[in-house]
């Protein structure tokens, strides 16, 4: 089976990191236009941060960045409403496993089966794909009559750099 990765989490340069935040920028511009929404500044102020950080951030750690750069702590409804968005709309990811978020820029779709690579050790996320995968789990669906509203897969073991150390 080919796997197909995305971009790994966390982004190592500040290079990585901002082509991670303009992709994730450019998605949601342009699914706010196709689908005549809004992305409200707080919407974008917590894409924006995701994106920047380059590794999976918790609601409260949202919070806290957002009250060192604005000098105002916003309210946790707020940021569970702007994720909340994000997440209808493919834009963010939440690790189930950590509790946390992680911005995507790659444009799949919702359906797309997704799986998450955890390094137990440094924390280091890698989003991956894989056709055979996606076509393995529609079939299996099918014959369970069943429709899926999401799939995503989280898988915790050793980057490669912490299974050498």
């Amino acid at each position: 089976m080919k796997v197909s990765h995305e971009s790994p989490r966390p982004a190592g340069t500040a290079k990585a990191r901002g082509h991670l935040r303009n992709s994730a920028i450019d998605a949601a511009l342009a699914l706010c236009r196709e689908n005549q929404i809004s992305l409200t500044p707080g919407r974008r102020r917590i894409l924006e941060l995701l994106a920047s950080e380059g590794r999976p951030l918790g609601a409260y750690e949202m919070i806290d960045r957002i009250a060192e750069v604005t000098g105002k702590r916003p309210a946790p409804i707020s940021i569970y409403r702007a994720l909340d968005f994000l997440l209808e709309n493919c834009l963010v990811h939440r690790l189930a496993s950590r509790n946390a978020y992680l911005a995507c820029g790659h444009g799949h779709d919702s359906k797309e089966p997704i799986v998450f690579l955890i390094c137990e050790v440094c924390g280091e996320v890698v989003e991956a794909a894989s056709p055979a995968m996606r076509a393995i789990l529609g079939e299996l669906a099918d014959e369970a009559k069943f429709f899926p509203r999401s799939q995503v897969m989280e898988v915790a073991g050793r980057c490669r750099s912490c299974a050498a150390a």
